[in-house]
């Protein structure tokens, strides 16, 4: 609605979404983290583009009131943006916790997360793929990040070997579509009741307010159905990591796209959702089963664009991610990269 966000690596690339302004402020270092929302990967999205850290934290592990119990049935989770591991695990001991009156909360951690960053990480049971559950194809710099990754934790002494969960991704898919339209209507009417008057489309981007309008014209059948869905293909993902600690695959299909391809000043918000799901085809599924996930930035194209490798874990153990990420971080400093445009 106010122009597109900047990638400070490349202006005329997106940052990412949804969160793509925290992660361009933290990239450009105007501030160390920055808040960010994952329901489809918009953590991890926006820190692949950007050449950050962003975990995904389990469902229920970050408080979501006092205005709402969960959102989008519990696929979107609130955390932050950071260049460092320890930044992340700090701030996530800082917000999480039981919220009073919440739905459901995450199992404590044995100890502070800070406090997993340098721990031992043992010797770890780990899968990898570079196949999105959609079968979509991925870019070759992607598939290298990730191959690349798959070295690096064969170094220092992990176990790693080629399986995916398996899964159905038309079903995944449309439960997400029908789940994210309705939430989205519901936020737009909420808008409008706290206002007093109804909303109209000029203060909303093109596909926001036309995925309003889909999610408002869904029967209420089709939102339960598609939970449902989710609560099924959870367990699926579940019984995976009884048998593998961590899954590897690309962050992203693509490097960080051009501007103007994902616009959403689109008049088609169906090409919009297409276009999204081709080119983040690998992140929602672990909002869906409800795990933690991140994206660490161990990749840099030949022409200096950033790109991020997702490591996911069972649920409730994002400790094992921040020792896993730290020792990546020891292993394959990021830190001192700094994008063209700064501060």
């Amino acid at each position: 609605l106010f122009g597109p966000t900047r990638n400070p690596w490349n202006t005329d690339r997106i940052a990412g979404g949804s969160s793509g302004g925290s992660a361009a402020a933290v990239a450009a270092g105007i501030v160390p983290v920055a808040s960010g929302s994952d329901g489809g990967g918009s953590i991890r999205i926006p820190a692949s583009c950007c050449g950050l850290f962003g975990l995904k934290p389990t469902r229920g592990r970050n408080p979501a009131g006092p205005d709402r119990g969960e959102g989008w049935s519990g696929m979107s989770v609130e955390h932050v943006i950071s260049r460092s591991v320890r930044d992340s695990a700090a701030m996530m001991d800082l917000t999480s916790g039981p919220d009073v009156g919440a739905p459901y909360w995450a199992p404590r951690p044995e100890r502070p997360f800070i406090e997993e960053v340098g721990a031992d990480v043992g010797r770890l049971r780990i899968a990898f793929s570079s196949v999105p559950p959609s079968g979509a194809p991925v870019d070759p710099e992607c598939v290298r990040a990730m191959e690349g990754a798959v070295r690096l934790v064969a170094d220092l002494g992990h176990d790693a070997e080629e399986a995916s969960p398996e899964v159905s991704a038309e079903e995944v898919f449309e439960a997400i579509r029908i789940i994210m339209a309705a939430g989205v209507a519901s936020t737009v009417a909420q808008y409008a009741a706290a206002r007093g008057r109804p909303a109209s489309p000029s203060e909303f981007e093109n596909v926001t307010w036309q995925i309003a309008q889909i999610g408002g014209e869904a029967p209420a059948s089709a939102y339960v159905t598609a939970a449902q869905t989710l609560h099924r293909v959870g367990r699926q993902v579940g019984r995976f990591f009884e048998k593998y600690d961590v899954l590897i695959t690309p962050t992203l299909s693509k490097p960080p796209l051009p501007l103007g391809i994902l616009d959403m000043m689109s008049e088609d918000a169906e090409a919009y959702i297409e276009a999204l799901w081709g080119y983040a085809s690998l992140t929602p599924l672990f909002n869906v089963s409800g795990g933690p996930a991140m994206s660490v930035p161990l990749h840099w194209t030949p022409d200096n664009l950033p790109v991020g490798v997702q490591f996911v874990s069972r649920y409730a153990d994002e400790a094992l991610l921040f020792r896993l990420g730290a020792q990546l971080e020891e292993a394959k400093p990021w830190a001192r990269r700094r994008p063209p445009v700064r501060a």
